[in-house]
């Protein structure tokens, strides 16, 4: 009777076990190549818009429904300025999903936003390890780097991402001279 138990509880464990596991990432990667080649190539600022969400709808493709509720938690708490409570989420999303760039990408912006950039910048360079064609991470990466006063190497990386996606909005913030231009 023992060992039936013991089996029964086993049986019982291994699939809530399972569940704890984080599946493999979504698999964009030939649509990422789509959009970025496009983005290269748009006609004006509306067009690459379009693209920039698709971008998004990729990257925020989580791996399955536990990490697309607390994505979408995190998200919803960031955008009520709960940063503190944003970051407490995706903190869960980290751990139970460490290969989704987007759990970082997002918890750097919760970080960002609270003017937490050493944390923030962390978060960035591990989603862009993911994923070093995160045009976002790379962007915020410039950003956070702009708020450590790390000017010169923040225009680095803001190159970089323009040249994945010349559209973005933080290109006014380049200020190296026009022959060091893209």
């Amino acid at each position: 009777m023992k060992h039936a138990l013991a089996i029964l509880s086993l049986c019982i464990a291994l699939p809530a076990a399972a569940q704890q596991v984080c599946p493999a990432n979504p698999d964009h990667e030939a649509a990422k190549d789509y959009i970025l080649r496009d983005l290269r190539v748009s006609r004006d600022e509306t067009e690459a818009r379009v693209l920039s969400n698709g971008l998004w709808q990729l990257w925020t493709d989580a791996p399955d429904s536990r990490a697309q509720e607390l994505l979408d938690e995190g998200m919803r708490r960031r955008q009520l300025s709960d940063f503190i409570g944003a970051r407490d989420v995706l903190d869960g999303l980290v751990e139970y999903c460490p290969d989704y760039a987007e759990g970082y990408n997002q918890r750097a912006f919760a970080n960002f936003l609270r003017q937490d950039y050493a944390p923030a910048l962390v978060d960035l360079e591990r989603a862009l390890e993911i994923d070093p064609r995160h045009v976002a991470a790379l962007t915020g990466k410039a950003l956070t780097l702009m708020g450590l006063e790390r000017d010169d190497e923040a225009q680095l990386v803001l190159r970089e991402a323009l040249r994945m996606n010349p559209w973005l909005g933080e290109r006014r913030l380049l200020t190296l001279p026009p022959e060091q231009a893209l």
